[in-house]
């Protein structure tokens, strides 16, 4: 992660999604309940209470929310450290309370809960470990230290010690499991939030390329009429100027330019694709362009395509969907990091479906991640040699992520297997044997003549500027 992104305190800054006005608003509901439960426990049953202690640990907390009321603006965020602090706060300013209210044999001391699992929502893992600690220690030190309740005649409220063990216990395990739940659910969140703004940034950016280039196929296509004439009106200027050198040098330089654009607009066509007849492309036509930036990358990517069974199906013509392109070249990309030396891409179709096949031959899927390949950031760090051995990889598990979850979005089933195991199905060729990965699509979804969405036919439209 960035550096950027890293709190002083050791962790990312997820606290900062929290606005201080949002735990001022919670402190004051803790406080309201705070003061009802005094009121209605010493006039309502007549529990005799440090009453004076209990409002001053109480005036502490208001005291402190008024504080940070005038002194900071509403929209202020928290950083880590602020944040822990002010769980820490919370934590220690109830187990006052609840050490001048008979410790654990408070109902409310359940209430230990509530800094743990916001910390375990909102912190990194070190300040929850560390708030989690010490709301187990507080609640030790209540189990033993505190004052008592007692009626108004001065009976003792006081449960027996297997039932003050069993809340001790209780309260232990919950800090514990809840914690560690809550945590690991926000950071699960947390990683597909993450992961999916990521996908969505590489499908607008490659649809933006898509449309770039559109824009350019339509200017090349409809400025080749008008420098044609130019070119041919020109010629013929030079051909009539004989006995004037000067203007005929003029002309010359008006059909040099005009062939200049011509050129220009046909290089910078190539990358158009937004054409009534370019929105779709024969399968390998797209596969190939999936490739095309990894095949000059010191692996050899062969390619191969055919009917499936040689049959005489004919070779579908599919739609140019920047999802297809960009999770195709994604997995081709993560194919060729990882090979020793060759990679093939295989494309098949039968009347129904369409496959492709990316192989390579290098050490495949860690086994123990298979069932896990496309959850987003399943890789933290990468060992050192093999930071030596492929210095241009930057991290497993986010590519592969967007590459699946773009592939899903236009309809495809994706599995993944490695060529060294024997039940696999993928494949069968035994110099294959590295990650495999098989792309298969319902013909339906991405034909472009006969599926759901085929290309309409006709002239193309002018561009509305």
């Amino acid at each position: 992660m960035a550096e950027s992104n890293q709190s002083l305190w050791g962790g990312p800054e997820r606290s900062s999604w929290i606005r201080l006005r949002t735990l001022i608003l919670l402190r004051w509901v803790a406080i309201f309940g705070q003061i009802t439960a005094i009121t209605v426990a010493q006039h309502s049953y007549h529990v005799q209470l440090e009453v004076t202690l209990c409002y001053l640990a109480i005036g502490v907390s208001v005291i402190g929310n008024l504080t940070a009321s005038f002194l900071f603006p509403q929209n202020k965020r928290l950083t880590e450290f602020q944040n822990f602090l002010m769980v820490l706060f919370d934590l220690f300013q109830l187990a006052i309370l609840l050490y001048l209210t008979g410790g654990l044999n408070n109902p409310f001391a359940l209430l230990l809960l509530g800094p743990v699992t916001i910390s375990a929502n909102v912190m990194s893992t070190r300040s929850t470990l560390i708030v989690g600690a010490v709301a187990i220690a507080l609640a030790t030190l209540l189990a033993e230290f505190h004052l008592p309740l007692r009626t108004e005649i001065g009976l003792v409220l006081q449960i027996p010690d297997i039932l003050l063990f069993g809340n001790w216990a209780a309260i232990i395990i919950a800090i514990v499991f809840i914690g560690a739940y809550s945590h690991r659910v926000s950071s699960e969140a947390r990683s597909m939030s993450e992961a999916l703004a990521a996908t969505h940034m590489a499908l607008a950016r490659e649809q933006k390329l898509t449309d770039l280039g559109g824009v350019v196929a339509a200017a090349a296509h409809e400025l080749g009429t008008p420098l044609a004439t130019i070119k041919l009106a020109s010629s013929e200027l030079i051909e009539e100027l004989d006995d004037r050198p000067e203007l005929k040098e003029d002309a010359a330089l008006i059909r040099e330019q005009a062939d200049r654009c011509r050129d220009i607009l046909r290089d910078m066509g190539r990358a158009g694709k937004d054409d009534l007849h370019l929105r779709q492309a024969p399968l390998s036509t797209v596969v190939h362009e999936a490739a095309e930036p990894h095949i000059d990358r010191g692996k050899t990517v062969h390619f191969a395509e055919g009917p499936v069974l040689d049959g005489d199906v004919q070779q579908p013509s599919i739609l140019r969907k920047p999802e297809i392109i960009h999770g195709l070249r994604n997995l081709i990309q993560n194919a060729v990091d990882f090979s020793r030396a060759n990679v093939w891409v295989e494309a098949e179709w039968t009347s129904d479906k369409i496959t492709v096949c990316i192989m390579d031959d290098g050490r495949g899927y860690p086994s123990h991640l298979i069932g896990r390949i496309g959850d987003p950031l399943m890789r933290r760090r990468r060992a050192e040699t093999d930071q030596r051995a492929r210095p241009e990889y930057e991290g497993m598990g986010l590519g592969l992520f967007i590459a699946k979850t773009l592939l899903e979005r236009s309809g495809a089933d994706l599995e993944f297997a490695n060529g060294s195991d024997p039940y696999q199905h993928l494949s069968d060729k035994p110099d294959r044997r590295g990650a495999i990965v098989k792309v298969e699509w319902p013909r339906k979804r991405i034909d472009a003549q006969q599926g759901d969405t085929p290309v309409p036919s006709g002239r193309n439209q002018h561009i509305q500027v």
